[in-house]
């Protein structure tokens, strides 16, 4: 199946990128995806002991308690604004099919 395409003011064909998926072992939970996000499809959420970030310092361990997660994927319209903030590239990002 081809993906969805759609094409910019300029005429210019544009294949968008809905995001499927977050690392939460690598988010800082710093809130710039949620801030660029028109769609509310991010929400902060308590984080688990199992998801505290890979370079996690002693130091700050206490400062990390939340992370972002997915909480309305299919709302997503594929700008990939969140990725371009993001500091630690927590975003997944794919193509989605047409529907036939």
């Amino acid at each position: 199946m081809e993906p969805i395409t759609g094409i910019t003011r300029g005429g210019t064909p544009w294949t968008p990128e809905f995001a499927v998926a977050l690392n939460a072992r690598v988010c800082i939970g710093c809130g710039r995806c949620y801030k660029v996000c028109t769609r509310d499809v991010l929400e902060l959420i308590d984080r688990s002991e199992d998801d505290l970030p890979d370079d996690d310092d002693e130091d700050d361990s206490d400062s990390i308690a939340s992370v972002m997660s997915l909480a309305n994927p299919m709302d997503c319209t594929g700008c990939g604004a969140c990725s371009r903030v993001c500091p630690k590239s927590c975003f997944t990002h794919q193509p989605m099919a047409a529907a036939a």
